[in-house]
């Protein structure tokens, strides 16, 4: 493949829709920086991204501390521009309203809307003096509408997608593609296996969303021409009810 002098940053580089956000944009040329809690959990991805010829490098990160999040992106920078900088921080939680405990509120905040803030406005900062440069935001069905066991995961989904569209009315007439993508589907990792079978269903009775697609729409954002950019795209499988 071509080696870009670009960089990627992904932010919540997890195990399903991180890694293969990770895992196309290293397969279009560029470095990847992924971070997530944990570091040493990025192992097998890099190992992985590697072995298919692309170049990655896996960073601890707890996107909920600014002075964290300021490091990890001026280090991206000083591997190549951040060409695309995706916040994918999950945080999805569900408790009855009555029994939402304050701290599970407030993490949950902190992880999908307050990291997404500080995430997008460091990458605002390194991109704005070269008027180019891309920010795309995960978002979920929460974002769009809350559900009963869902408060503090939705109010956290619409405040990020508040954010994405605060800056991209101020950073698209700059050069900046600020885009929301919304996933309005169970996504086919581990947890939503879990949790639909602790549920009494059978995740085999459901179509669930390949991680890969989700990448592939980011490629799509990202290919996107100045004259037609998308803020925010819904993605769901052709049955999903909505």
């Amino acid at each position: 493949m071509e080696q870009r002098a670009e960089t990627v940053v992904v932010v919540g580089a997890g195990d399903f829709i991180g890694a293969a956000i990770c895992k196309a944009f290293a397969a279009e040329g560029f470095t990847v920086i992924a971070g997530r809690r944990n570091g040493d959990k990025l192992q097998p991805l890099v190992d992985e991204v590697t072995a298919a010829g692309g170049r990655i490098i896996g960073k601890s990160l707890d996107a909920r501390d600014e002075d964290q999040v300021i490091d990890f992106i001026k280090s991206a920078e000083e591997v190549g521009p951040i060409e695309v900088c995706i916040f994918n921080v999950g945080a999805n939680v569900s408790f009855p309203f009555t029994e939402t405990t304050e701290r599970v509120f407030r993490k949950v905040w902190e992880m999908a809307c307050y990291a997404g803030f500080l995430t997008g406005r460091e990458a605002a900062k390194a991109m704005l003096p070269r008027g180019t440069g891309n920010i795309f935001f995960t978002g979920a069905t929460a974002g769009l509408r809350g559900n009963p066991g869902f408060a503090a995961f939705a109010s956290a989904k619409f405040g990020i997608r508040a954010v994405a569209e605060c800056a991209a009315r101020e950073l698209m007439p700059k050069g900046i593609h600020v885009a929301h993508l919304v996933i309005d589907s169970g996504v086919d990792t581990q947890w939503v296996r879990e949790m639909i079978a602790a549920r009494g269903g059978n995740p085999e009775d459901r179509v669930l969303m390949d991680p890969a697609s989700v990448a592939k729409t980011y490629i799509q954002l990202w290919k996107q021409p100045k004259d037609a950019w998308m803020f925010e795209t819904q993605i769901r499988p052709s049955v999903e009810t909505w």
